[in-house]
């Protein structure tokens, strides 16, 4: 699990929910808050020049306006200023905003890792988000409507590799072998059957078949 994260929301309340939350649920080791997109962009900072990087920055989006001079006004312009200092942190925005183009935007141009639409089961969901993001996968919000948005999921080299020998006609025990022979990891058949699983729900498909020709339609394969 993460050991490091930085929390920055711009309401106190929202802010000691989520640590609360996410004390309890997951083992973090070191949890911190920021309310400023300025001051959140300094912990980076501060944090990667003593050798001790946040491994996860979880932001909202739209940050209200006061008496500070700031900067960094929004968290897209927070994330990208973590990103131009540390491109290899994960992130994930918490926020109200359920427009898929701009959720679409924010894998697209932004590289986000995941999306969690802020609501009534908004905390369970980012503990959700957490680990899926910690093993590497992309998390996105049920609440976004995916059907029309096909392309918000950004598929890496390693889903295109699985889905490649999908369409070939191989089966995940078959693909797992193969992964083996050529050294490509992760290779193992319940790994390749997570992630052909996790494939089929983002892109509503009931069978490999489908799912090939959903994402053959769309040009992603």
């Amino acid at each position: 699990m993460f050991k490091k994260v930085l929390i920055a929301e711009d309401f106190q309340d929202t802010n000691a929910g989520i640590v609360s939350a996410l004390s309890n649920k997951l083992n973090i080791h070191e949890l911190q808050e920021e309310l400023y997109c300025d001051k959140a962009f300094n912990r980076v900072k501060v944090a990667q020049a003593n050798g001790a990087p946040f491994e996860l920055l979880i932001t909202d989006l739209l940050f209200k306006e006061n008496h500070i001079d700031r900067k960094l006004t929004s968290g897209v312009d927070l994330i990208k200023a973590v990103k131009a200092i540390q491109p290899s942190i994960k992130i994930i925005v918490n926020s109200m905003e359920e427009n898929p183009s701009k959720v679409k935007s924010l894998f697209k141009e932004q590289h986000i890792d995941g999306y969690v639409c802020k609501g009534r089961h908004s905390l369970n969901e980012l503990t959700t988000a957490i680990l899926e993001v910690y093993q590497n996968n992309i998390y996105l919000s049920p609440q976004i409507n995916m059907a029309s948005n096909q392309h918000i999921i950004e598929l890496d080299e390693f889903d295109i590799s699985i889905l490649t020998e999908l369409a070939n006609g191989l089966s995940k025990k078959e693909i797992a072998e193969k992964f083996k022979q050529n050294n490509i990891t992760p290779n193992s058949e319940s790994t390749i059957d997570k992630r052909v699983s996790k494939l089929f729900d983002d892109f509503g498909a009931k069978n490999s078949t489908q799912l090939i020709a959903i994402l053959t339609r769309d040009g992603l394969i």
